[in-house]
């Protein structure tokens, strides 16, 4: 090793200490901080005055039953959404995947609603899912009695609302697990695909023999990532229901925001913060570790 090496080697860590300060100011003190206030009965007004109360605040949560369904629907939310967009994005991946101009622009019609803001599309959704009101109707209601479904209250129904809320985030979130499969479908071995073909496989024997097997890291760095968002939900429901009808579409965001900011229960809510992060990181580990992400 030369010295010019040696020396750029002793000189890289100042190069990583400007991110290294940002990521312990931003994340590990707040994280830490939180991880504190969560043995305490904090106030939001008042945190310095805190005083520990161990374990409380966990069993609290523990018998509260609004929290336990903000829980439960957070996690039918996630099986709901996770494998209709995983599988719906790799379909749409391939179907694109073509190198025809007229296919890129189809690419990004799919893409579009990705950058759109949130709340932008939550309003609009709330009004595509307007139930029938005198003689009008939402555009959803109206499409669907073209085939003679009877309109529905799509979020005013406690056993639609949460499904509802899932059909339209897989449809705002498609476009970027799409995008994320298409740049996996680039390392597929063509050599490979053709041999199938000659071998005589078809279309969806390529697919599930070739395809799926070579892009096995990529999906599951959709899935673990398609998870993390998804039990992150809080606009959709908070903007379109509030969490209601009768709670059916709480989640577990929206029960920490109001203990915080409407509660100003400060020690409580970092404890379902803490159990959320644990509840998250927990459920990435061991997607990870069933699915066993191949090295190259």
């Amino acid at each position: 090793m030369t010295v010019w090496q040696r020396a750029r080697g002793r000189s890289a860590p100042w190069f990583l200490l400007p991110a290294l300060a940002l990521l312990a100011v931003f994340v590990v003190w707040p994280l830490l901080r939180a991880g504190w206030w969560s043995f305490t009965n904090a106030d939001l007004l008042s945190p310095e005055r805190s005083q520990g109360v161990g374990l409380a605040n966990y069993a609290d949560l523990a018998g509260d039953g609004r929290f336990r369904r903000a829980f439960g629907n957070t996690w039918l939310f996630a099986l709901l959404v996770v494998p209709l967009q995983t599988v719906g994005a790799f379909f749409l991946a391939l179907w694109v995947n073509r190198p025809e101009p007229a296919w890129r622009w189809l690419r990004a019609v799919f893409f579009v609603p990705v950058v759109v803001a949130m709340p932008v599309l939550a309003v609009l959704w709330t009004l595509l899912y307007q139930p029938a009101q005198g003689g009008e109707m939402g555009p959803v209601n109206a499409a669907l009695a073209v085939f003679g479904v009877p309109p529905q209250a799509w979020l005013r129904d406690p056993t639609l609302a949460l499904p509802a809320i899932a059909f339209m985030s897989i449809w705002q979130g498609v476009g970027l697990q799409m995008m994320v499969f298409l740049a996996g479908l680039q390392g597929v071995s063509k050599e490979l695909l053709d041999a199938a073909r000659i071998d005589g496989a078809g279309a969806w024997q390529r697919v599930w023999n070739v395809v799926i097997p070579a892009m096995r890291n990529t999906i599951i760095f959709v899935v673990t990532v398609t998870t993390i968002l998804a039990f992150r939900i809080f606009v959709q429901p908070y903007l379109m229901t509030r969490g209601g009808p009768g709670n059916s579409t709480l989640s577990l965001i929206q029960s920490v925001y109001e203990m915080t900011f409407i509660s100003q229960d400060l020690g409580r809510a970092c404890a379902a913060a803490m159990a959320f992060l644990l509840l998250v990181g927990g459920l990435t580990w061991l997607q990870r570790r069933l699915l066993k992400e191949e090295r190259e």
